[in-house]
């Protein structure tokens, strides 16, 4: 993002929430101002510029429901992200069908909260860009033959009703093509409903997606509604879709064709009207093959495909990529970069990048930090490293006889080069610019070992398993 000085306004009755989101919000750079009712919020002088607002649905006076109204009978416009708890759900829904961008249930994550501002401030500065259409692609960065088939794909379909299956490799950015596809669609003014199904505890899936009664099970203290509801005449991106146990497949194929369903504990049939996105980095087919998935339910999610393509495949692109995460990243972290050195462009076109676009990002962003003055000085000793990860790559590629044993011989290389230490800013999942539950999940089905449960300092698997060395492909 370019604009600067975004700001954030943050409206709710709990001072110790106020001060905990203004706390978060000011540790990243950006601006906030802080109001205890809606009443207040109103009577404000609010600059212009980019900027969103967080908004608690209850409050007194006034509710946030309330407030989202007074704005849009003013045409004020500015993206809303509500923070609700358990018992809000219901006016939460109404809120997403007014226009709400995001809705976040407390107790909710920070960078959960972070997200959902970035994303918030990016579209509010393109709504105030000099001829900005309704809609550009955001954060999609790049003019690469390989993007521009992407987003034509992305436009054809986000007209039509179809359920979109988009398929890549992790960190090329699927989340952000179903962001697209949502609001260059008739359901743009509806709620945009994200769950990552990989990311969630697979008892309580079921529950998350469909909702509960109260008293369904030990601990459902209340009703719940499930992402299904919330996302009634908007979109539901099912990330990580491959993730589904199979137990739950058949439910989740029943509303895909009739868009019905009961919640847990209850008799009574919901309907809703949803539009279906769904993402994965597996390859659905061979988890057919393996009794992992249901075919019926893949050729249902399967009625427009759409394949994310790596970095690696659209590397023209890495110039303005490069451009991006700078601008966001000097944003959050109050420094002015003014020059990218052409020898650090090249060095970056020589890394193989499996990580891909998230990888790309989490380095700009060390990157970003290291550098001492205007002009981007990554550490040499991470770029001469990149050179040899493609090298190694390079080497690989026609010794490995399969994708998954390259895949496989490069995860073990990073976990001897961080002695098998799988999380944190120094372990193998941030060298491969994966989340640590991705990697796990990689272990398990490559066969590489789990360092043992309270093991000191997380010891590296055994020397025999990281013997060899070769290319990561998610």
């Amino acid at each position: 993002m370019n604009e600067k000085n975004p700001i954030v306004f943050v409206v709710d009755d709990d001072s110790s929430v106020r001060e905990a989101i203004r706390s978060l919000i000011r540790s990243v750079g950006w601006r906030v101002e802080t109001f205890g009712s809606a009443q207040e919020f109103l009577s404000s002088r609010r600059p212009n510029g980019p900027g969103c607002l967080v908004l608690d649905v209850r409050l007194p006076g006034l509710s946030g429901l309330d407030l989202q109204g007074e704005l849009a009978a003013a045409e004020t416009q500015i993206p809303i992200i509500f923070i609700t708890g358990h018992g809000d759900i219901p006016t939460t829904v109404r809120a997403m069908k007014a226009g709400a961008m995001e809705f976040l249930t407390k107790p909710f994550h920070d960078q959960e909260l972070l997200n959902a501002i970035e994303q918030a401030i990016g579209r509010s500065a393109q709504r105030q860009a000099p001829g900005a259409k309704e809609y550009s692609f955001g954060e999609i960065v790049g003019e690469s033959r390989a993007l521009r088939s992407l987003l034509q794909q992305v436009e054809i379909v986000a007209a039509t009703p179809a359920t979109v299956l988009i398929q890549g490799e992790t960190g090329t950015g699927k989340e952000l093509v179903a962001r697209a596809i949502h609001h260059l669609s008739l359901r743009r003014n509806g709620p945009f409903v994200q769950v990552n199904c990989a990311a969630i505890p697979l008892g309580l899936l079921e529950s998350e997606l469909f909702g509960h009664e109260r008293g369904a099970f030990t601990g459902a203290l209340a009703q719940k509604v499930g992402r299904f509801e919330l996302a009634h005449q908007g979109t539901l991106f099912l990330d990580e879709v491959g993730d589904i146990p199979l137990e739950l497949q058949p439910k989740l194929l029943r509303l895909l064709q009739e868009q019905e369903f009961e919640r847990l504990g209850s008799t009574r049939t919901v309907r809703v009207d949803v539009r279906l996105v769904a993402a994965t980095h597996q390859d659905l087919s061979q988890m057919i093959a393996d009794k992992q998935f249901r075919s019926d339910l893949y050729f249902r999610l399967k009625v427009f495909p759409i394949t994310v393509p790596p970095l690696r495949d659209r590397l023209e692109d890495l110039p303005p990529l490069v451009q991006h995460f700078v601008n966001r990243s000097t944003l959050r972290m109050n420094k002015r970069i003014e020059t990218i050195p052409g020898e650090v462009l090249e060095a970056l076109s020589r890394h193989s990048w499996p990580g891909n676009v998230r990888e790309l990002q989490n380095f700009i962003e060390r990157a970003v930090i290291l550098s001492p003055g205007r002009t981007l000085r990554p550490p040499l000793h991470e770029l001469r490293g990149m050179a040899e990860t493609k090298d190694v790559a390079e080497r690989v590629s026609g010794s490995a006889t399969t994708l998954e044993e390259a895949e496989r011989e490069h995860i073990l290389e990073a976990l001897r080069e961080t002695n098998g230490l799988i999380g944190g800013p120094r372990g193998a999942a941030e060298r491969l610019g994966v989340k640590r539950t991705t990697l796990l999940s990689k272990m398990d089905r490559l066969g590489i070992p789990r360092p043992a449960r309270g093991a000191a300092n997380h010891p590296s698997p055994p020397d025999h398993l990281l013997a060899t060395s070769g290319s990561f492909a998610s």
